[in-house]
């Protein structure tokens, strides 16, 4: 089977992917994989499926970092290896920004310069990602293997159209991974600036001055067993005076985008799936509102949408999943509660309270346990006026990834079966802009 044959480019040569480079499966030697001595005291990147999963053409970002014990058991492969999974997530495919292990569930592929380019197999990989997963369904346990890649056969162009089609479809990814880097960034001040005003609380005083370290009134708090600003309380994350729960239920529409908890990366948004109201799973249950921040109930699921005034074009188009669960903010307390539920103290409690034999996750039962500190209005008001730029940028740079995303989709098929063509230009831009 050719997966990309079509009348349009069959001039192009049929090839074999083992004619195209060098594959080499990832190693991961001892047992158990998540003992201590592989990690402790890591300085050796390593990455999962889940990770190469995540990423948009580049693999920036790891978790868990290989000892110098992790890396005598495993292999540290170059930066721009191509990544392509071939267990749990199959054909998932990304590039080693720079070097790190992967063990075997992932197979590695340096292309043959002279045939081949490790970003345009990423580009046909993401064409042919469908076929592949068709055909390793139905197993016990849906795998692929290396002789099953090996052996995979397309139309591939000559190298300098191969690299026209990765200029074009690389400039898209690249803003992608941009705006990506941007909202990290802005993720990364939000948290400086929760913590700075919210744990160590040296908000502005009515003053200006940093309110604790300048002796504002402390009050104990049992509950929290520490002190706490006077007038401000402590409620829960489901039951307080500034937010509300939202329930399932949605209002009756003709067509729109359904997304699930598996369509949310961090805060990055993909293309989901279009459903009718009639024939929509039972799952596709929960309804966006402005001013509504999401986490998901899974356990170990870091996943969170903040829909704020900028993101009002994603409010009106789709439906969420009953595996998020949403916060109805006031305008002054959005930015508040959408920080509290980034934090890691958040994220360790709702994982505490998880249960459940199947998938362990919270419901709102359990969410009461998890304490909401409550500021004073002028506090939460200064805190809201302080960054509602910021997640207006988040939500700005989120929806334009969407749109370019759903460029990139539209503009992949027709490039990977000959049916739009492109003729290759001189430019200063370069991928390791990226």
């Amino acid at each position: 089977m050719i997966y990309n044959e079509g009348s349009n480019n069959q001039h192009w040569n049929t090839k074999r992917l083992s004619d195209l480079g060098v594959f080499g499966r990832g190693v991961s030697k001892h047992r158990p994989r998540n003992d201590e001595k592989l990690f402790k005291d890591g300085k050796y990147p390593f990455i999962q499926t889940g990770e190469i999963k995540s990423a948009n053409l580049y693999i920036t970002k790891h978790t868990q970092e290989y000892s110098d014990f992790g890396l005598k058991q495993s292999k540290l492969w170059d930066a721009g290896t191509l990544c392509i999974t071939i267990a749990a997530n199959i054909a998932e495919t990304g590039i080693l920004a720079y070097p790190m292990c992967f063990p075997d569930s992932v197979v590695g592929f340096t292309a043959y310069p002279d045939e081949t380019t490790e970003e345009y197999m990423y580009y046909i990989f993401e064409y042919i990602r469908q076929s592949i997963q068709n055909a390793a369904s139905g197993s016990i346990q849906d795998n692929i293997n290396i002789e099953f890649l090996t052996g995979l056969e397309f139309k591939v162009p000559g190298l300098s159209e191969q690299k026209s089609i990765v200029d074009i479809l690389s400039v898209l990814d690249c803003s992608i991974l941009l705006n990506n880097q941007i909202n990290d960034n802005l993720q990364a001040i939000m948290s400086t600036l929760y913590d700075y005003w919210f744990v160590q609380f040296d908000f502005p005083d009515e003053n200006g001055r940093p309110y604790k370290s300048s002796g504002g009134k402390m009050v104990w708090s049992e509950r929290l067993n520490r002190d706490l600003p006077a007038g401000w309380e402590v409620c829960s994350i489901i039951d307080n005076p500034i937010s509300k729960p939202i329930k399932p239920g949605v209002v009756p529409f003709q067509t729109k985008t359904y997304l699930a908890t598996a369509d949310v990366t961090g805060t990055d948004i993909g293309t989901g799936t279009e459903i009718e109201y009639d024939t929509r799973e039972s799952r596709a249950n929960m309804e966006p509102s402005l001013y509504s921040a999401w986490f998901a109930k899974m356990k170990a699921s870091t996943k969170h949408l903040f829909l704020g005034a900028s993101m009002m074009e994603l409010i009106d188009s789709t439906i969420l999943s009953t595996g998020f669960q949403g916060i109805q903010c006031m305008e002054n307390s959005f930015e508040y509660i959408s920080a509290f539920i980034s934090t890691s103290f958040f994220e360790s409690m709702k994982d505490q309270l998880a249960h459940g034999a199947t998938q362990e996750a919270v419901n709102n039962d359990d969410l009461q346990f998890i304490p909401l500190t409550v500021p004073d209005d002028r506090t939460l008001k200064s805190f809201h006026d302080a960054t509602n730029d910021v997640y207006k940028m988040l939500g700005r740079n989120i929806i334009e990834n969407k749109c370019l995303q759903s460029l990139r989709d539209w503009l992949l098929p027709m490039l990977m079966n000959g049916q739009a063509t492109v003729k290759r230009q001189e430019t200063n831009y370069r991928l390791s802009d990226c």
